[in-house]
């Protein structure tokens, strides 16, 4: 049952990051993003991921983990490039 429990919260949290990348192309801005959130959300995932091998329980929530790392590593490339593009705008005076 705790498996169930902890695979509704990663799919839970997993949930919302598809909208916020989704956010980010559409906007191509930076503005409202905060990096350093990103940054721990990202590391908590690492955390995670680091649990489940060093103890030997890697079941199918191991996959929520992957996937929700590699969705917020995507949302912290596209924060990269919205702050550039957020500066090409801000030089152009738009």
């Amino acid at each position: 049952m705790s498996e169930f429990l902890e695979a509704c919260m990663v799919v839970s949290f997993g949930i919302s990051w598809p909208m916020n990348i989704i956010k980010s192309v559409r906007t191509r801005s930076a503005k409202g993003k905060s990096l350093p959130f990103l940054l721990f959300i990202f590391a908590g995932y690492i955390c995670g991921i680091a649990s489940k091998l060093i103890s030997g329980n890697i079941t199918y929530v191991f996959v929520f983990y992957v996937l929700n790392l590699l969705m917020v590593g995507t949302d912290i490339i596209l924060y990269f490039r919205n702050r550039r593009l957020d500066a090409q705008r801000a030089a152009a005076g738009e």
